[in-house]
């Protein structure tokens, strides 16, 4: 995000306190579900035994809760925007009970639109990726993209108003959501069905993904960003991309 507005803004800044949060908590889970499953040793490959996938689990959701805690309870100033004013010291009301349950209410329908429609896009998707020469890896990406597009859009809206506190818990909080609460659903699906989940990635995409954190952690590190910070993580990203097609 803050490649889209860099160039205009020139520096943007944010609450350092609620982005450390996030980032700490993702890079936790991101370690736990994605890198972790390559070195365990009860069972061979990327992948947990029925026990350690539960306890996985369980954590993510913990993660999760108490994320979701700190954000909207204890410290919920340190992800608020400045008000209309512009003074960082004063923030709006919270909201009240209706609208939070009513945002609640969307917020599930859209994401079971979304989800149902990547679904049935799915078949579609693959037949091209297919029909191009690229692996069925990339598969997965698109669908990700999609799941993902509407918090994306929404944050790099918010970016282009120079609300970039907005944008971040936008990109970051649907992260967490789409990693903390997915680890428990497979699970629960896993344990239903006998399925095998491979959670491991491999190593050049474990290489990445630590590159892309460390990368974030330095750049969120001060409290401001400017285009450079986004340029170097959409490099990265760009990378990703083109090692999956021609790896």
């Amino acid at each position: 995000m803050p490649t889209c507005r860099g160039a205009k803004f020139k520096e943007q800044v944010f609450s350092l306190p609620g982005v450390s949060a996030a980032v700490v908590t993702l890079t936790a889970i991101l370690v736990l579900t994605l890198i972790l499953p390559n070195y365990t040793t009860s069972k061979a490959g990327p992948e947990y035994t029925p026990i350690q996938l539960i306890f996985v689990a369980v954590v993510c959701l913990v993660l999760y809760g108490a994320f979701v805690m700190v954000q909207t309870i204890r410290h919920r100033d340190f992800f608020l925007p400045p008000d209309a004013d512009g003074d960082e010291e004063v923030h709006a009301e919270p909201p009240t009970n209706k609208v939070a349950l009513l945002s609640t209410f969307l917020l599930l329908l859209c994401l079971g639109i979304v989800v149902l429609l990547a679904k049935a896009l799915a078949p579609d998707i693959e037949n091209a990726v297919i029909n191009f020469g690229a692996p069925k890896s990339l598969v997965g990406v698109i669908i990700a993209a999609v799941v993902l597009l509407p918090e994306g859009l929404a944050a790099y809206r918010a970016a282009r108003k120079n609300r970039l506190q907005t944008s971040l818990n936008l990109a970051l909080g649907s992260a967490l959501a789409s990693i903390g609460l997915t680890i428990p659903a497979v699970a629960i699906v896993s344990m239903v069905t006998g399925m095998t989940i491979t959670l491991g990635i491999d190593m050049k995409a474990t290489v990445l993904l630590l590159l892309a954190q460390f990368t974030i952690m330095l750049s969120l590190a001060t409290g401001k960003t400017n285009i450079l910070q986004g340029v170097v993580l959409l490099v990265i990203f760009a990378v990703y991309l083109f090692t999956i097609i021609a790896p």
